[in-house]
């Protein structure tokens, strides 16, 4: 049942919203108007009129909700990053680059506990901002802090994801602070980014994989079935190893 306070993905016709339930709110679309005191204590997944009303999702949260000063790392990719990296409940994850924390949300929400690092003060309060406005990552550890310089003491964490623009100078460090055999992933938007990467990893992590996503929606009319006229390609090369040991 829907209840006060609740995150609401609302779809009318092909555009999507998403808003807080409060009582007093309404959502006006075209001639439509939506009530949001007519959805308390009523079933998620509702139709009212051209409106349809479900529970919003993370994914939902991340893409409609986030607020941004960076490039996200967007679903498509990260829940794939997560599922790469092997989290479980149990797991502890290192992050750096949290930018706007969209990776983060994901990370938080499967493994045991996250520590993520950002140097920039703005990217550093939005990220949290964002968190604190959905109630979401109890179990992240925010950081504002250069993660080459940050003093770490007999902690090993059971795998990390790199976002900076040159991951090169963190290897070193990032292989000490890993538990053996520990998943990595990076996230580089250009080739010779990746190559670079690939030409100092060695020796130091193995396993080693290159791989973009692409990901196309369809036209959901069954008369005129087919790709959407747009889609996102390209977002970033992700780089996935594991670390070994010497």
């Amino acid at each position: 049942m829907f209840k006060e306070g609740d995150w609401l993905l609302i779809r009318y016709e092909d555009k999507k919203y998403l808003r807080r339930l409060d009582s007093k709110g309404s959502l006006n679309v075209k001639k439509d108007i939506l009530k949001f005191s007519f959805l308390l204590n009523k079933p998620e997944g509702l139709r009212v009129g051209k409106f349809e009303v479900f529970k919003a999702t993370l994914e939902d949260i991340i893409l409609l909700g986030f607020r941004r000063k960076t490039q996200i790392i967007y679903p498509k990719d990260a829940f794939y990053i997560a599922f790469k990296l092997g989290i479980r409940k149990n797991t502890r994850v290192l992050e750096f680059g949290t930018g706007s924390g969209a990776l983060c949300a994901v990370l938080s929400e499967l493994a045991g506990e996250v520590h993520t690092y950002e140097v920039v003060e703005d990217f550093f309060k939005l990220a949290k901002s964002n968190f604190e406005r959905f109630g979401l990552g109890k179990n992240v550890v925010f950081h504002l802090e250069d993660f080459l310089k940050a003093e770490i003491k007999n902690e090993f964490y059971d795998s990390a994801f790199v976002d900076v623009k040159d991951p090169i100078p963190f290897l070193d460090k990032l292989h000490r602070v890993l538990k053996n055999s520990a998943p990595v992933g990076f996230l580089l938007p250009t080739t010779n980014q990746v190559v670079d990467l690939l030409s100092n990893i060695k020796g130091l992590f193995g396993g080693i994989e290159v791989v973009e996503i692409f990901h196309r929606y369809y036209k959901t009319v069954p008369e005129r079935f087919r790709p959407e006229d747009t889609m996102t390609a390209h977002t970033a090369y992700l780089v996935f190893c594991r670390k070994i040991y010497n």
